[in-house]
C-alpha cells in the first residue's frame, strides 16, 4: 500500500499516540514522550509476560533496545540468564555483550557490558515501539536505532523482533504504514500476536477519541 491509501501519515499517527498518553498520564519520564519510544506504566507487567511466552522464554541470546520502557525487560532478562546484546550508544553498529543483571542499565553498561561487533548468537530482538496494530504492524519513533526494524538478515541471523506497548498504543490496524512487523506484542494485560489480538476500536486510540 502506498501513503496515499493511508488515513494518516506515521508522524500525525505518533503525535496522537503520545499525545494521548500523555493526556490519560499512562507514562513516566522521560516526558513529555513526543519523540521517544513512550516509557508507558506498565512496562514491567508487558515484559514479563513477553519473557514467559513459550515463543520467547526459550530464547537464550537476545537483541535489546537501549529504551527506558525496556529496561525492566532486560533486567528481568538477565536475572533468568539470558545473554543480551544492546546497542552501543557512542559507537554506531557496536553492541554491549551483557549477562550481569547489574548491566540492565545503560549507565552501567561500560562497567558490566564488553563491547563487540556482532550480536552472535542472537535468536531474537525486542525493539521500542511508539504504536502497533494487529497485523504486527510497528511503528517506530521514526528515527534512531533499529527505526525500520534490526533486519539482521543481513548478518545472516534470521531472527523473530518482539515489541512492548501499552493499551493506548494499540490499534487494529494502524492508519499509516508500520515501519515493521514484529510476531508479538507484550503488553500488561498479556501477550498478543496476529493469531491472538483483541480488536481495539477501529483507529483508537485517538482517531476516535478525539485527540
Amino acid at each position: 500500500m502506498t501513503q496515499d491509501a493511508y488515513a494518516v501519515t506515521p508522524g500525525a499517527w505518533r503525535e496522537q499516540v503520545w499525545t494521548t498518553l500523555m493526556r490519560e498520564r499512562q507514562c513516566s519520564y522521560p516526558l513529555p514522550p513526543h519523540g521517544h519510544h513512550p516509557n508507558f506504566k506498565g512496562a514491567r507487567d508487558a515484559a514479563g509476560h513477553l519473557l514467559r511466552h513459550p515463543d520467547v522464554a526459550a530464547l537464550r541470546v537476545l537483541v535489546v533496545g537501549p529504551e527506558r520502557a525496556l529496561y525492566p525487560l532486560r533486567k528481568l532478562a538477565l536475572q533468568s540468564g539470558v545473554t543480551l546484546y544492546v546497542p552501543h550508544q557512542k559507537k554506531a553498529g557496536w553492541y554491549w555483550r551483557v549477562t550481569d543483571p547489574a548491566g540492565a542499565k545503560l549507565s552501567a553498561l561500560p562497567d558490566y557490558g564488553e563491547p563487540v561487533l556482532r550480536p552472535d548468537g542472537a535468536q531474537g530482538v525486542v525493539l521500542g515501539s511508539v504504536a502497533a496494530d494487529e497485523q504486527g504492524g510497528r511503528l517506530g519513533k521514526g528515527y534512531g536505532w533499529a527505526a525500520r526494524g534490526l533486519h539482521l538478515s543481513a548478518l545472516g541471523l534470521e531472527v523473530p523482533e518482539f515489541t512492548l506497548a501499552h493499551p493506548l498504543m494499540l490499534s487494529s490496524r494502524l492508519p499509516c504504514p508500520p515501519d515493521s512487523v514484529v510476531a508479538l506484542v507484550g503488553t500488561p494485560r498479556g501477550v498478543q500476536s496476529p493469531k491472538t489480538f483483541p480488536l481495539a476500536p477501529a483507529g483508537s486510540p485517538s482517531v476516535d477519541s478525539g485527540a
